[in-house]
Protein backbone atom coordinates (compact mmCIF):
# COMPACT_ATOMS: atom_id res chain seq x y z
CA UNK A 1 0.00 0.00 0.00
CA UNK A 2 1.15 3.32 -0.75
CA UNK A 3 2.36 5.50 2.28
CA UNK A 4 0.31 8.33 3.11
CA UNK A 5 2.08 9.85 5.56
CA UNK A 6 4.81 9.55 7.80
CA UNK A 7 4.52 9.07 11.51
CA UNK A 8 6.89 8.91 14.30
CA UNK A 9 5.60 6.97 17.24
CA UNK A 10 7.35 7.76 20.88
CA UNK A 11 6.97 5.37 23.95
CA UNK A 12 9.08 2.88 26.43
CA UNK A 13 6.73 0.27 25.82
CA UNK A 14 8.21 -2.24 24.16
CA UNK A 15 4.77 -4.03 23.23
CA UNK A 16 2.85 -0.83 21.75
CA UNK A 17 5.94 0.24 19.68
CA UNK A 18 5.56 -3.68 18.29
CA UNK A 19 1.50 -2.76 18.40
CA UNK A 20 0.93 0.40 16.92
CA UNK A 21 2.98 0.41 13.69
CA UNK A 22 0.89 -2.52 12.88
CA UNK A 23 -2.25 -1.01 13.41
CA UNK A 24 -1.37 2.41 11.76
CA UNK A 25 0.63 0.59 8.81
CA UNK A 26 -2.86 -0.52 7.55
CA UNK A 27 -3.52 2.63 6.91
CA UNK A 28 -1.03 3.16 4.39
CA UNK A 29 0.95 5.07 7.12
CA UNK A 30 4.94 4.72 7.02
CA UNK A 31 5.92 4.51 10.89
CA UNK A 32 9.20 5.04 12.84
CA UNK A 33 9.61 4.29 16.33
CA UNK A 34 11.71 5.63 19.28
CA UNK A 35 11.98 3.84 22.74
CA UNK A 36 13.19 7.78 24.29
CA UNK A 37 12.67 11.18 24.17
CA UNK A 38 16.46 11.44 23.17
CA UNK A 39 16.46 9.42 20.22
CA UNK A 40 12.83 10.94 19.21
CA UNK A 41 14.27 14.14 19.33
CA UNK A 42 17.31 12.91 16.68
CA UNK A 43 14.90 11.03 14.30
CA UNK A 44 12.60 14.20 14.40
CA UNK A 45 15.42 16.28 13.39
CA UNK A 46 16.99 13.98 11.01
CA UNK A 47 13.57 12.86 8.89
CA UNK A 48 9.98 15.04 7.45
CA UNK A 49 7.09 13.29 9.91
CA UNK A 50 3.79 14.19 8.97
CA UNK A 51 2.70 13.43 12.48
CA UNK A 52 4.12 12.36 16.22
CA UNK A 53 2.07 10.60 18.56
CA UNK A 54 4.40 10.30 22.00
CA UNK A 55 3.52 8.75 25.31
CA UNK A 56 3.61 11.87 28.22
CA UNK A 57 5.50 9.19 31.18
CA UNK A 58 8.91 8.23 29.79
CA UNK A 59 12.21 7.70 31.84
CA UNK A 60 14.71 10.24 30.88
CA UNK A 61 13.44 13.63 29.16
CA UNK A 62 10.14 14.21 30.17
CA UNK A 63 7.00 14.01 27.60
CA UNK A 64 6.03 17.49 28.24
CA UNK A 65 9.23 18.46 27.55
CA UNK A 66 9.57 16.32 24.46
CA UNK A 67 6.40 18.02 23.28
CA UNK A 68 7.60 21.51 24.23
CA UNK A 69 10.66 20.72 21.90
CA UNK A 70 9.09 19.30 18.97
CA UNK A 71 6.45 22.10 18.51
CA UNK A 72 9.26 24.66 18.87
CA UNK A 73 11.63 23.02 16.42
CA UNK A 74 8.76 22.71 14.27
CA UNK A 75 5.05 23.53 14.80
CA UNK A 76 3.63 22.99 11.37
CA UNK A 77 4.04 18.86 12.38
CA UNK A 78 1.31 18.00 14.54
CA UNK A 79 1.36 16.06 17.79
CA UNK A 80 -1.06 13.34 19.55
CA UNK A 81 0.14 12.61 23.36
CA UNK A 82 -1.20 9.75 25.09
CA UNK A 83 -1.00 8.81 28.75
CA UNK A 84 -2.39 5.88 31.12
CA UNK A 85 -3.03 8.96 33.85
CA UNK A 86 -6.54 10.62 33.06
CA UNK A 87 -5.53 13.97 34.74
CA UNK A 88 -7.32 17.33 34.11
CA UNK A 89 -3.69 19.12 34.37
CA UNK A 90 -2.07 17.01 32.17
CA UNK A 91 -4.61 17.73 29.34
CA UNK A 92 -4.13 21.09 29.97
CA UNK A 93 -0.45 21.55 29.73
CA UNK A 94 -0.42 19.65 26.51
CA UNK A 95 -2.70 21.67 24.75
CA UNK A 96 -1.22 24.47 26.41
CA UNK A 97 1.76 23.01 24.50
CA UNK A 98 0.47 23.13 20.97
CA UNK A 99 -0.64 19.55 21.48
CA UNK A 100 -3.08 19.05 18.35
CA UNK A 101 -4.98 16.25 20.84
CA UNK A 102 -5.03 13.76 23.31
CA UNK A 103 -5.76 10.19 23.78
CA UNK A 104 -6.00 8.16 26.91
CA UNK A 105 -5.00 4.34 27.71
CA UNK A 106 -5.96 1.84 26.80
CA UNK A 107 -7.02 2.67 23.29
CA UNK A 108 -8.85 1.68 20.33
CA UNK A 109 -6.78 1.13 17.55
CA UNK A 110 -9.66 2.67 15.83
CA UNK A 111 -9.75 5.74 17.47
CA UNK A 112 -6.08 6.05 17.19
CA UNK A 113 -6.13 6.01 13.16
CA UNK A 114 -8.97 8.05 12.65
CA UNK A 115 -7.06 10.84 15.17
CA UNK A 116 -3.83 10.05 12.54
CA UNK A 117 -6.08 11.39 9.94
CA UNK A 118 -7.69 14.20 11.33
CA UNK A 119 -4.56 15.42 12.48
CA UNK A 120 -2.35 15.31 8.89
CA UNK A 121 -5.65 16.84 7.06
CA UNK A 122 -5.24 19.50 9.41
CA UNK A 123 -1.55 19.73 8.88
CA UNK A 124 -2.04 19.49 5.06
CA UNK A 125 -4.37 22.68 5.45
CA UNK A 126 -3.25 26.25 3.82
CA UNK A 127 -2.38 28.81 6.83
CA UNK A 128 -6.02 30.38 6.39
CA UNK A 129 -7.89 27.53 6.64
CA UNK A 130 -5.88 26.75 10.37
CA UNK A 131 -6.16 30.27 11.64
CA UNK A 132 -10.46 29.47 11.05
CA UNK A 133 -10.09 26.79 12.90
CA UNK A 134 -11.16 24.27 10.24
CA UNK A 135 -11.25 20.48 11.12
CA UNK A 136 -10.08 21.52 14.73
CA UNK A 137 -12.48 19.53 16.58
CA UNK A 138 -10.75 19.17 19.79
CA UNK A 139 -12.29 16.41 21.84
CA UNK A 140 -12.00 12.67 23.27
CA UNK A 141 -15.40 12.18 24.60
CA UNK A 142 -17.42 9.23 22.89
CA UNK A 143 -19.72 12.25 21.39
CA UNK A 144 -17.03 13.89 19.73
CA UNK A 145 -15.32 11.09 18.58
CA UNK A 146 -19.35 9.78 17.04
CA UNK A 147 -19.04 13.44 15.31
CA UNK A 148 -15.59 13.40 14.07
CA UNK A 149 -15.99 10.26 12.63
CA UNK A 150 -19.26 10.70 10.99
CA UNK A 151 -17.67 13.66 9.35
CA UNK A 152 -14.88 11.52 7.76
CA UNK A 153 -17.60 9.27 6.27
CA UNK A 154 -19.70 12.30 5.02
CA UNK A 155 -17.78 14.63 3.91
CA UNK A 156 -16.58 12.93 0.86
CA UNK A 157 -20.41 13.00 -0.33
CA UNK A 158 -22.13 15.35 -1.76
CA UNK A 159 -25.26 15.01 0.42
CA UNK A 160 -26.99 17.79 2.30
CA UNK A 161 -26.56 17.71 5.96
CA UNK A 162 -28.31 18.97 9.29
CA UNK A 163 -26.27 20.14 12.34
CA UNK A 164 -28.73 20.07 15.44
CA UNK A 165 -27.47 21.58 18.92
CA UNK A 166 -27.87 24.46 21.65
CA UNK A 167 -26.28 27.36 20.58
CA UNK A 168 -22.56 27.84 20.82
CA UNK A 169 -21.97 24.23 20.57
CA UNK A 170 -19.66 24.04 17.47
CA UNK A 171 -22.20 23.60 14.79
CA UNK A 172 -20.33 26.33 12.40
CA UNK A 173 -17.40 24.68 13.05
CA UNK A 174 -18.54 20.61 12.09
CA UNK A 175 -20.03 22.16 9.21
CA UNK A 176 -16.57 24.03 8.39
CA UNK A 177 -14.88 20.56 9.13
CA UNK A 178 -16.80 18.80 6.66
CA UNK A 179 -15.95 20.94 3.74
CA UNK A 180 -12.58 21.36 4.53
CA UNK A 181 -12.30 17.16 4.13
CA UNK A 182 -14.60 17.59 0.97
CA UNK A 183 -13.75 17.73 -2.64
CA UNK A 184 -14.94 21.33 -2.59
CA UNK A 185 -12.51 21.94 -0.09
CA UNK A 186 -10.88 24.35 -2.87
CA UNK A 187 -14.41 26.16 -3.25
CA UNK A 188 -15.39 29.27 -0.84
CA UNK A 189 -16.97 27.97 2.01
CA UNK A 190 -20.18 30.10 2.63
CA UNK A 191 -22.00 30.63 5.54
CA UNK A 192 -25.42 32.98 6.64
CA UNK A 193 -27.27 33.35 9.67
CA UNK A 194 -30.69 33.21 9.03
CA UNK A 195 -31.63 34.50 12.05
CA UNK A 196 -30.14 37.89 11.40
CA UNK A 197 -32.03 39.28 8.88
CA UNK A 198 -35.45 39.91 7.63
CA UNK A 199 -37.60 37.95 5.40
CA UNK A 200 -36.66 40.59 2.37
CA UNK A 201 -33.39 41.15 3.20
CA UNK A 202 -32.28 37.10 3.49
CA UNK A 203 -33.96 36.58 0.21
CA UNK A 204 -31.87 39.51 -0.92
CA UNK A 205 -28.52 37.83 0.74
CA UNK A 206 -29.40 34.31 -0.61
CA UNK A 207 -30.42 35.12 -4.16
CA UNK A 208 -29.57 38.57 -5.33
CA UNK A 209 -31.46 41.24 -6.53
CA UNK A 210 -32.28 43.37 -9.59
CA UNK A 211 -32.09 47.15 -9.61
CA UNK A 212 -35.46 48.60 -8.20
CA UNK A 213 -36.80 45.36 -7.00
CA UNK A 214 -37.46 46.54 -3.35
CA UNK A 215 -36.67 50.14 -1.94
CA UNK A 216 -33.17 50.39 -1.41
CA UNK A 217 -32.46 48.32 -4.01
CA UNK A 218 -30.24 50.30 -6.10
CA UNK A 219 -27.91 48.39 -8.45
CA UNK A 220 -28.23 44.96 -9.23
CA UNK A 221 -26.53 42.28 -6.80
CA UNK A 222 -25.46 38.62 -6.99
CA UNK A 223 -26.38 36.64 -3.84
CA UNK A 224 -24.37 34.67 -1.48
CA UNK A 225 -25.55 31.30 -3.46
CA UNK A 226 -23.72 32.55 -6.52
CA UNK A 227 -20.47 33.43 -4.28
CA UNK A 228 -20.30 29.83 -3.28
CA UNK A 229 -20.46 28.33 -6.54
CA UNK A 230 -18.43 25.23 -6.27
CA UNK A 231 -18.31 25.17 -2.52
CA UNK A 232 -20.41 24.82 0.52
CA UNK A 233 -22.91 26.62 1.52
CA UNK A 234 -23.60 26.62 5.38
CA UNK A 235 -27.18 28.05 6.45
CA UNK A 236 -27.25 28.53 10.14
CA UNK A 237 -30.25 28.99 12.38
CA UNK A 238 -32.10 27.74 9.06
CA UNK A 239 -35.32 26.99 11.21
CA UNK A 240 -35.90 31.31 12.13
CA UNK A 241 -36.57 31.29 8.12
CA UNK A 242 -39.52 32.39 6.91
CA UNK A 243 -42.33 29.96 5.21
CA UNK A 244 -41.98 32.03 2.05
CA UNK A 245 -38.07 32.03 1.85
CA UNK A 246 -38.23 27.63 2.70
CA UNK A 247 -40.24 27.71 -0.64
CA UNK A 248 -37.70 29.19 -2.71
CA UNK A 249 -34.98 27.27 -0.60
CA UNK A 250 -36.70 23.59 -1.35
CA UNK A 251 -36.71 24.99 -5.73
CA UNK A 252 -32.82 25.10 -5.02
CA UNK A 253 -32.25 22.44 -3.41
CA UNK A 254 -34.18 20.02 -5.53
CA UNK A 255 -33.75 21.80 -9.11
CA UNK A 256 -30.24 23.81 -8.45
CA UNK A 257 -31.82 26.99 -10.03
CA UNK A 258 -33.01 30.01 -8.44
CA UNK A 259 -34.18 33.65 -9.68
CA UNK A 260 -32.84 36.64 -7.73
CA UNK A 261 -35.40 38.50 -6.10
CA UNK A 262 -37.27 40.88 -8.99
CA UNK A 263 -35.09 38.62 -11.93
CA UNK A 264 -36.52 36.63 -14.68
CA UNK A 265 -33.38 34.60 -15.82
CA UNK A 266 -32.86 31.76 -13.42
CA UNK A 267 -29.06 31.19 -12.11
CA UNK A 268 -27.29 28.33 -11.41
CA UNK A 269 -25.87 26.96 -7.82
CA UNK A 270 -23.63 24.48 -7.61
CA UNK A 271 -23.19 24.16 -3.86
CA UNK A 272 -23.38 21.87 -1.28
CA UNK A 273 -26.16 22.28 1.44
CA UNK A 274 -24.90 22.44 5.62
CA UNK A 275 -27.51 23.19 7.49
CA UNK A 276 -27.89 23.90 11.40
CA UNK A 277 -30.36 24.87 14.19
CA UNK A 278 -30.55 24.90 17.86
CA UNK A 279 -34.67 24.27 17.34
CA UNK A 280 -36.68 20.92 17.08
CA UNK A 281 -37.84 20.75 13.48
CA UNK A 282 -39.77 17.88 13.35
CA UNK A 283 -41.40 19.62 16.24
CA UNK A 284 -41.77 22.70 13.81
CA UNK A 285 -43.21 20.54 10.94
CA UNK A 286 -46.22 19.31 13.15
CA UNK A 287 -46.91 22.86 14.10
CA UNK A 288 -46.90 24.44 10.75
CA UNK A 289 -44.01 26.97 11.14
CA UNK A 290 -41.62 24.62 9.57
CA UNK A 291 -42.06 23.41 5.83
CA UNK A 292 -41.97 19.28 6.30
CA UNK A 293 -40.57 18.73 2.08
CA UNK A 294 -37.99 21.08 3.41
CA UNK A 295 -37.08 19.40 6.65
CA UNK A 296 -37.01 15.79 4.81
CA UNK A 297 -34.60 17.51 2.15
CA UNK A 298 -32.38 19.20 4.71
CA UNK A 299 -31.94 16.25 6.64
CA UNK A 300 -30.53 13.60 4.80
CA UNK A 301 -27.30 12.94 7.07
CA UNK A 302 -28.29 14.54 10.68
CA UNK A 303 -25.93 15.06 12.95
CA UNK A 304 -26.43 15.91 16.77
CA UNK A 305 -23.64 18.18 18.50
CA UNK A 306 -24.17 17.48 22.10
CA UNK A 307 -24.08 20.13 24.99
CA UNK A 308 -20.80 20.88 26.41
CA UNK A 309 -22.02 19.80 29.96
CA UNK A 310 -22.72 16.06 28.18
CA UNK A 311 -18.77 15.91 27.05
CA UNK A 312 -17.05 16.66 30.40
CA UNK A 313 -14.06 14.75 28.71
CA UNK A 314 -13.69 17.35 26.38
CA UNK A 315 -13.72 20.57 28.68
CA UNK A 316 -10.12 19.98 30.35
CA UNK A 317 -8.97 20.01 26.57
CA UNK A 318 -10.96 22.93 25.16
CA UNK A 319 -9.64 24.85 28.17
CA UNK A 320 -6.37 24.08 27.34
CA UNK A 321 -6.50 25.11 23.63
CA UNK A 322 -8.18 28.12 24.46
CA UNK A 323 -5.66 29.23 27.18
CA UNK A 324 -2.72 28.93 24.92
CA UNK A 325 -4.77 30.91 22.01
CA UNK A 326 -4.87 33.86 24.56
CA UNK A 327 -1.45 33.82 26.28
CA UNK A 328 -0.11 33.88 22.82
CA UNK A 329 -2.52 36.60 21.30
CA UNK A 330 -2.37 38.25 24.55
CA UNK A 331 1.25 37.98 25.44
CA UNK A 332 0.86 36.30 28.74
CA UNK A 333 3.03 34.27 30.40
CA UNK A 334 -0.09 32.69 31.73
CA UNK A 335 0.59 28.20 31.92
CA UNK A 336 -2.30 26.75 33.43
CA UNK A 337 -5.11 26.52 35.76
CA UNK A 338 -4.85 26.51 40.07
CA UNK A 339 -6.96 23.89 40.91
CA UNK A 340 -9.68 25.66 42.22
CA UNK A 341 -10.12 27.05 38.63
CA UNK A 342 -9.98 23.64 37.00
CA UNK A 343 -12.53 22.20 39.75
CA UNK A 344 -15.11 25.29 38.99
CA UNK A 345 -14.70 24.91 35.12
CA UNK A 346 -15.17 21.19 35.53
CA UNK A 347 -18.54 21.96 37.96
CA UNK A 348 -19.53 24.50 36.46
CA UNK A 349 -22.34 23.41 33.32
CA UNK A 350 -21.88 26.13 30.36
CA UNK A 351 -25.03 26.70 29.50
CA UNK A 352 -23.76 28.76 26.61
CA UNK A 353 -21.53 25.99 25.89
CA UNK A 354 -18.00 26.14 24.34
CA UNK A 355 -18.77 29.64 23.45
CA UNK A 356 -19.11 30.37 27.24
CA UNK A 357 -15.86 28.87 28.06
CA UNK A 358 -13.97 30.67 25.26
CA UNK A 359 -14.86 33.41 26.64
CA UNK A 360 -14.62 32.89 30.09
CA UNK A 361 -10.56 31.77 29.26
CA UNK A 362 -10.16 34.19 27.15
CA UNK A 363 -11.15 36.95 30.09
CA UNK A 364 -9.22 35.34 32.85
CA UNK A 365 -6.01 35.39 30.50
CA UNK A 366 -6.97 38.96 30.23
CA UNK A 367 -6.82 39.27 33.60
CA UNK A 368 -4.57 36.82 35.03
CA UNK A 369 -1.60 38.42 36.76
CA UNK A 370 0.18 35.60 37.77
CA UNK A 371 1.99 32.57 36.13
CA UNK A 372 -1.78 30.43 36.88
CA UNK A 373 -5.11 31.39 35.95
CA UNK A 374 -7.62 31.56 39.29
CA UNK A 375 -10.92 30.75 40.36
CA UNK A 376 -11.72 34.61 40.32
CA UNK A 377 -10.26 35.16 36.95
CA UNK A 378 -12.66 32.24 35.21
CA UNK A 379 -15.96 33.40 37.62
CA UNK A 380 -15.28 37.71 38.52
CA UNK A 381 -19.27 37.38 39.32
CA UNK A 382 -20.07 33.99 40.00
CA UNK A 383 -23.63 33.58 39.48
CA UNK A 384 -26.22 34.13 42.04
CA UNK A 385 -27.32 30.59 41.84
CA UNK A 386 -23.74 29.58 43.63
CA UNK A 387 -23.06 32.55 45.27
CA UNK A 388 -23.53 31.42 48.46
CA UNK A 389 -25.60 34.10 50.84
CA UNK A 390 -23.57 35.73 53.61
CA UNK A 391 -24.47 34.46 57.15
CA UNK A 392 -26.92 35.68 59.33
CA UNK A 393 -26.02 36.36 63.40
CA UNK A 394 -28.28 34.91 65.70
CA UNK A 395 -28.93 35.18 69.59
CA UNK A 396 -28.98 31.95 70.96
CA UNK A 397 -32.61 32.46 71.74
CA UNK A 398 -33.62 33.25 68.69
CA UNK A 399 -31.30 30.66 66.75
CA UNK A 400 -33.21 27.73 68.79
CA UNK A 401 -36.54 29.47 68.13
CA UNK A 402 -35.28 29.67 64.32
CA UNK A 403 -34.64 25.31 64.67
CA UNK A 404 -38.19 24.43 66.08
CA UNK A 405 -39.47 26.99 63.28
CA UNK A 406 -37.90 24.85 60.68
CA UNK A 407 -38.95 21.41 62.13
CA UNK A 408 -35.50 20.91 63.40
CA UNK A 409 -36.85 18.93 66.59
CA UNK A 410 -33.87 18.11 69.47
CA UNK A 411 -33.82 15.15 71.41
CA UNK A 412 -32.99 15.83 75.22
CA UNK A 413 -30.31 12.57 75.08
CA UNK A 414 -29.07 10.57 73.19
CA UNK A 415 -28.55 12.65 69.89
CA UNK A 416 -25.19 12.36 67.53
CA UNK A 417 -25.01 14.85 65.20
CA UNK A 418 -22.28 13.88 63.30
CA UNK A 419 -23.77 10.64 62.66
CA UNK A 420 -26.66 12.67 61.78
CA UNK A 421 -25.37 15.04 59.83
CA UNK A 422 -23.18 12.35 57.65
CA UNK A 423 -26.78 10.51 57.42
CA UNK A 424 -28.07 13.95 55.57
CA UNK A 425 -24.82 14.32 52.62
CA UNK A 426 -24.98 10.73 52.37
CA UNK A 427 -28.94 11.31 51.36
CA UNK A 428 -27.69 14.01 49.25
CA UNK A 429 -24.40 12.48 47.66
CA UNK A 430 -26.42 9.35 46.52
CA UNK A 431 -29.28 11.35 45.04
CA UNK A 432 -26.95 13.46 42.96
CA UNK A 433 -25.03 10.81 41.93
CA UNK A 434 -28.14 8.97 40.63
CA UNK A 435 -29.45 11.74 38.69
CA UNK A 436 -26.03 12.37 37.12
CA UNK A 437 -25.71 9.00 35.92
CA UNK A 438 -22.62 8.14 38.47
CA UNK A 439 -21.07 11.16 36.72
CA UNK A 440 -18.89 12.37 40.30
CA UNK A 441 -18.18 16.16 38.19
CA UNK A 442 -21.99 16.56 37.50
CA UNK A 443 -22.90 15.49 40.74
CA UNK A 444 -20.66 17.75 42.39
CA UNK A 445 -22.26 20.52 40.34
CA UNK A 446 -25.59 20.06 41.29
CA UNK A 447 -24.76 19.77 45.11
CA UNK A 448 -23.21 23.43 44.27
CA UNK A 449 -19.28 22.47 45.45
CA UNK A 450 -16.18 21.56 43.96
CA UNK A 451 -15.44 18.22 43.09
CA UNK A 452 -12.44 17.83 45.38
CA UNK A 453 -14.75 18.79 47.96
CA UNK A 454 -17.14 15.76 46.66
CA UNK A 455 -14.47 13.30 46.38
CA UNK A 456 -13.53 14.17 49.90
CA UNK A 457 -16.80 13.73 51.15
CA UNK A 458 -17.28 10.52 49.23
CA UNK A 459 -14.08 9.05 51.11
CA UNK A 460 -15.10 10.29 54.50
CA UNK A 461 -18.61 8.84 54.13
CA UNK A 462 -16.76 5.86 52.41
CA UNK A 463 -18.64 5.55 49.73
CA UNK A 464 -17.65 2.59 47.20
CA UNK A 465 -16.55 4.57 43.89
Amino acid sequence: MESVGRILFVDDDASLRTVVPIALSREGYKVDTADRAEAALEKFAANPYDLVIQDIRMPGMGGIELLSRLTAANPAVPVVVMTAFSTWDVAVEAMRLGAFDYIKKPFDNNDLRQLARRAIAYAALDAGDKEAGLTRMIGSSAGMKDIQNIVRRVAKTDSTILIQGESGSGKELVAASIHAQSFRKAGPFIAVNCGGFSETLLESELFGHVKGSFTGAVSDKNGLLQLADGGTFFLDEVGEMSLSTQVRLLRVLETKTFLSVGGETPCQADVRFVAATNRDLAEMTRAGTFREDLYYRLNVIPIQVHPLRERQDDIPLLAGHFLSLYAERFKKNVSGFTPGAMDAILSYEWPGNVRELQNAVQRAVSLAEGGLVEFTDIFPAWTSARRKSPPVTMTPARQEASNAAAGFPLALSGFDLEKTMAEIEGGYIREALARSGNNQTRAAGLLGITLRSFRYKMKKLRFDK
